[in-house]
């Protein structure tokens, strides 16, 4: 059965057909295997999974039928829930997968309980078509078979999908390889830092500058439905509110805003920006329409309000207040009405963003000279910290609520310098792992997946 073709974005297009196989050991695709990993768990026991490099078919082409293997397996090892086994061990080759199917016993023998395998051919029209298929090694059954039809440029795109695809079949969950993350590239001395706006996909591959670095850029963040991007911006010292398109590249300023404008975020359904902006000496929240540009106040405390970002369905907003006297997070409805604090731990509290599943808001910690990230639920409940460093900050979700990517900095020998390097770390507090940068980095920031 043939699926629609599904618009990714504008540099990529391509068809998915599902693949259901006939009869015998080709289980259908529709078949329910139990194979399953729970992520609910604190501790999980990887999954040994088998990934076969993929079959070159006639006219393929041999850098996508080994790259793509090469992306899944690095992603899926990154998430910590697989266990990918060394090809050496693999006693069947890729062609008689393709020929005859899985030898289930030989895939066995290895301990494999998943397999994941497929072949990539060039049609005549200058296209790859990639397959793959997923396979319960011991009920052998097909748990998942499909094919993408698209240009060989676009081949670690097709892998991170495929990597989506495994990840939801056997988690339940949906994935998040196929997304990207804007940053903050940092370097030079801490007296003439350079910043400059950059993305990367999400396992730091393809990454590419945005901006400069004449002036100094800070707080990007994705629109949740087009691919844009806010941030703040210094231009001759005064700070700017712009819109970013990533396809075309061309640059918006929202508004020149009396007095500082602070830490800018879309709405769930990017038709609004909410910030902070400081006049006569007091930070308070805004919220501003994107189509007709009216700006509207939504608090007005005694205190410093600022770090806004709404609930994923939009109707409430967390932020940051020091207006009890320490700095701490509220959540309020989205006009403003009925602020709540919800934090009332040892310690500071700021930075809050919200879940895109809207069952908790990730924040920042500052107790005793550490810096903490943690979650808490929007009722107040439930808090954890789940890591800590000297400094640590900048917590941001992937698109699935699974993992947070924040950054750490720490001070360099002799204290005249700064490092400053982006982390992954699952939800539960596990499998922590440096996201490489091509130089410094902070403030990420997590995209929906591609569209």
């Amino acid at each position: 059965m043939t699926a629609p073709t599904i618009r990714r974005s504008p540099f990529v297009k391509f068809m998915a057909v599902a693949l259901i196989a006939l009869c015998g050991l080709f289980a259908a695709g529709s078949a329910r295997a139990e194979l399953r990993v729970d992520v609910t768990r604190g501790v999980v026991e990887p999954m040994p999974i088998a990934i076969s490099p993929f079959h070159v078919a006639a006219g393929g082409d041999q850098e996508i039928a080994s790259g793509i293997p090469q992306i899944v397996t690095s992603n899926l090892e990154r998430s910590g829930l697989f266990a990918p086994m060394n090809p050496a061990s693999f006693i069947q080759d890729p062609a008689s997968i393709d020929q005859s199917g899985p030898r289930f016993p030989e895939w066995r023998a290895i301990n494999a309980q998943a397999l994941v395998t497929g072949t990539a051919t060039r049609t005549a029209d200058g296209k790859t078509r990639v397959e793959f298929r997923l396979w319960d090694v011991f009920s052998q059954q097909q748990m998942i078979g499909m094919a993408y039809m698209t240009t060989p440029q676009n081949w670690r795109r097709i892998a991170h999908i495929i990597s989506d695809e495994i990840y939801k079949r056997i988690t339940g969950e949906s994935g998040y390889f196929d997304s990207r993350i804007v940053f903050i590239s940092e370097e030079g001395p801490p007296a003439a830092r350079v910043k400059r706006l950059a993305i990367m996909d999400q396992d730091g591959a393809n990454a590419r500058f945005l901006t400069d670095g004449r002036n100094l850029v800070l707080t990007p963040r994705f629109s949740p439905n087009e691919q844009q991007i806010t941030y703040l911006s210094y231009h001759n010292n005064r700070p700017r509110v712009y819109l970013y398109n990533i396809d075309t590249g061309r640059q918006e300023v929202l508004g020149d805003f009396p007095g500082m404008t602070f830490a800018p975020r879309f709405s769930p359904d990017g038709n609004r920006v909410i910030m902070s902006m400081a006049q006569n000496g007091n930070s308070d929240i805004y919220a501003m329409d994107l189509r007709s540009r009216q700006v509207r106040q939504l608090t007005n405390s005694v205190g410093i309000d600022t770090a806004p970002c709404y609930a994923p369905d939009g109707r409430q907003v967390a932020f940051e207040s020091d207006r009890g006297g320490t700095q701490q997070i509220y959540v309020m409805n989205a006009d403003g009405s009925n602020p709540q604090r919800i934090t009332f731990g040892e310690g500071r509290y700021g930075n809050p963003v919200w879940s895109p599943r809207g069952d908790l808001i990730a924040f920042t910690k500052m107790l005793k000279g550490q810096f903490y990230i943690g979650v808490i639920r929007p009722d107040g409940s439930g808090e954890r910290l789940i890591t800590r460093a000297y400094h640590v900050e900048g917590p941001s979700w992937s698109p699935n609520g699974r993992v947070l990517v924040y950054f750490k900095e720490r001070p360099t020998a002799g204290g005249n310098q700064r490092s400053a390097r982006l982390y992954t770390i699952d939800l539960t507090g596990y499998n922590e792992r440096e996201l490489k940068t091509p130089r410094d980095g902070s403030d990420p920031a997590w995209s929906p997946i591609n569209p």
